[in-house]
C-alpha cells in the first residue's frame, strides 16, 4: 500500500499504516525512523506510519490497572494485576495479544485518518490476530459462567500479591475484558464488511508461500473477509516464460563460457520453478481474483523514490497476454 499512496486516486486522501509484524521493516522500506506514535513519512504529505509492539502496550495497560486499583507489588516486584493476568493468559491463550490489539484498535480510533493500512506478520501470526473475537467470546463464555467463583479467586489473590481491595481488581479485570471485547467485536464487524475492509495477499512463486496463500485465503473465506487481490513478489522476467527463455539458452550455450553457462542453467531451473508455482497460482485464482506479477529487481526497493517507481509496475502491471 505505501508504493501506491502518490498515486492520484489517493492524493486527497489521508493514510495510516500500521505494522503488527514483531519484525517491522517500515523503517527499513522508508529509511527513516518510525516509533509507535504515526510518524509522517519524508516525501508524502498523506501518509504517516506506526510501528508497534504489542508486549509494550500490554504493559502499558496492565500499568493502568494497577494506577486505578492501587495495586501493590509482591517481593519479587509482580503487582497483582500482574501475576492475575499471567494466570489468564495461561489459562486462555491469546488473550494478552486481544488485549493489546484492542488497545491499538481503541489508539487508531481516535485518529484523523482516511485509511488504515494493517502490514501484519505472516499467515500464522495473522490468522491469530483475526481469531481474537472467537477467543473472546470463549473466555468470557468461560469467565461469565464462573463469574462468582472467579471473582472470589481474584479477590484471594488480590489480598496475596498485594493488590487493591477484591472488588476492585475484580471489577478492573473483568471490565477491561469486556471493553476488549467490545472494540474487537467492532473491529471484527468493520473486517466483515467489503465495503469498508478488503485484504491483500503477498507471496512469492515457491510451494510453500503458495501452499500459505491457499491457507490464508481460505481461512479469510471462513472469516467473511473480502479478499481478491494477490500480489506475486520476486518473480524472475515475468514478461517471458521458461520455454521462450529455454529456447534461446538451447541455441546459445555453446558460445558461452562454463561459468556463464552454469549461472543461465540455475536461473533457467528456478524459472521453470517459478511458472510452475505462478500457474498453479493462476489456476487457482484467475477467474476469481485480480492477481499481479511484480518483478525481481537488481536493487533493494527501499527509499521513497525506489517505492514510488515500484509502485508504477504494481498500478500498470507487465501484460501477460502480449
Amino acid at each position: 500500500m505505501c508504493m501506491v499512496i502518490h498515486q492520484p486516486p489517493l492524493f486527497s486522501l489521508q493514510v495510516l499504516i500500521v505494522s503488527t509484524d514483531p519484525a517491522h521493516n517500515l523503517s527499513d522500506a522508508f529509511c527513516q525512523k518510525i516509533g509507535r506514535e504515526p510518524t509522517p513519512i519524508q516525501g508524502f504529505t498523506n501518509l504517516s506510519a506506526m510501528e508497534i509492539d504489542a508486549t509494550e502496550d500490554l504493559d502499558k495497560m496492565q500499568r493502568s490497572m494497577e494506577d486505578a486499583t492501587g495495586a501493590g507489588h509482591d517481593e519479587d516486584g509482580n503487582s497483582g494485576i500482574q501475576s492475575l493476568m499471567t494466570e489468564l493468559t495461561n489459562s486462555i491463550p491469546g488473550i494478552d495479544e486481544a488485549m493489546s490489539f484492542s488497545e491499538l484498535m481503541k489508539q487508531v480510533q481516535n485518529l484523523d485518518y482516511d485509511v488504515v493500512v494493517f502490514d501484519t506478520a505472516p499467515t500464522g501470526h495473522t490468522l491469530r490476530l483475526l481469531s481474537f473475537p472467537t477467543i473472546l467470546e470463549k473466555a468470557f463464555g468461560k469467565l461469565m459462567d464462573l463469574k462468582d467463583r472467579f471473582g472470589g479467586l481474584i479477590g484471594q489473590a488480590s489480598a496475596i500479591f498485594g493488590g487493591g481491595s477484591p472488588d476492585q481488581v475484580q471489577e478492573a479485570l473483568l471490565g477491561r475484558l469486556e471493553e476488549t471485547r467490545v472494540i474487537i467485536n467492532k473491529v471484527n464487524t468493520a473486517f466483515q464488511d467489503p465495503a469498508l475492509t478488503t485484504f491483500v495477499c503477498v507471496c512469492i512463486p515457491e510451494f510453500l508461500s503458495i501452499y500459505e496463500t491457499e491457507r490464508l485465503v481460505q481461512e479469510l473465506s471462513k472469516f467473511g473477509i473480502d479478499s481478491h487481490n494477490i500480489v506475486v513478489n520476486q518473480v524472475l522476467f515475468p514478461e517471458k516464460d521458461a520455454e521462450e527463455l529455454g529456447e534461446w539458452f538451447d541455441s546459445n550455450k555453446d558460445g558461452l563460457q562454463k561459468e556463464a553457462r552454469e549461472i543461465c542453467s540455475k536461473m533457467m531451473a528456478r524459472k521453470r520453478m517459478q511458472d510452475k508455482y505462478i500457474g498453479q497460482c493462476f489456476d487457482l485464482y484467475g477467474d476469481d481474483f485480480h492477481v499481479v506479477l511484480m518483478p525481481l529487481l537488481d536493487h533493494e526497493v527501499r527509499g521513497v523514490e525506489k517505492l514510488k517507481d515500484f509502485s508504477e509496475l504494481l498500478i500498470n502491471p507487465i501484460d501477460l497476454e502480449e
